[in-house]
């Protein structure tokens, strides 16, 4: 019997969840920051410390440390938004299994939803390529919250946007502070290390579908 009773809707993250885009993000925030300010955040750093944040959040980080200033936020924000821009342009692609996984859901009468701490932009681009956007009932976006993830905001307006209780809903995370904020909902969840995971399988196997 699967530890998951009555789940009527599944909330998805975007990067390393529903597309495999955390290096992109990654490699146009440094592209922007090594133009703008001459140096790099390193792989492992990046891992550890920034991973799943917003990019305002990672720059206010940085300020913080000392290594940026606030007025140089806005145009390493929105060369890095084009940058992304440019690497889902050209890296993303239809994925077929993201496809077969919403079309079973839906289904089986699960509601599917994305939650992301990208802004709606990149998040809408990021579905479209990859033919997964006209699946989502809704996408809820950093822009559409004042807190983004680790605090559960994004999540908890999520639920109460489905008119549902938090018992009837399921969160696929993979970052640690993805995670944290879908824990902090409520509701259940179930942590991943990649898109790779998040199969047709995984649903079965813990009893979804």
């Amino acid at each position: 019997m699967s530890k998951f009773k009555n789940i009527k809707a599944v909330l998805f993250d975007l990067d390393g969840v529903l597309v495999d885009a955390c290096d992109w993000h990654y490699h146009a925030l440094n592209m922007s920051l090594e133009k703008h300010a001459g140096f790099k955040i390193e792989k492992k750093d990046h891992i550890d410390n920034f991973n799943g944040l917003p990019t305002i959040k990672k720059l206010k980080m940085l300020e913080k440390k000392k290594m940026l200033k606030e007025e140089n936020f806005e145009k390493i924000w929105k060369d890095k938004q084009n940058f992304t821009v440019d690497a889902i342009n050209k890296h993303g692609k239809k994925d077929q299994i993201k496809i077969s996984l919403h079309q079973k859901l839906i289904k089986s009468k699960l509601d599917v939803c994305c939650v992301t701490n990208s802004i709606r932009k990149t998040a809408e681009l990021m579905l479209k390529k990859t033919g997964q956007i006209k699946f989502m009932k809704f996408i809820i976006t950093n822009e559409d919250v004042v807190n983004p993830k680790p605090d559960p905001e994004c999540y908890i307006s999520a639920i109460a946007k489905l008119n549902l209780d938090k018992e009837n809903v399921l969160i696929i995370e993979d970052s640690e502070k993805g995670y944290a904020a879908a824990v902090q909902s409520g509701a259940n969840v179930i942590k991943v290390k990649n898109p790779n995971e998040v199969n047709i399988d995984l649903f079965k196997k813990v009893g979804i579908i």
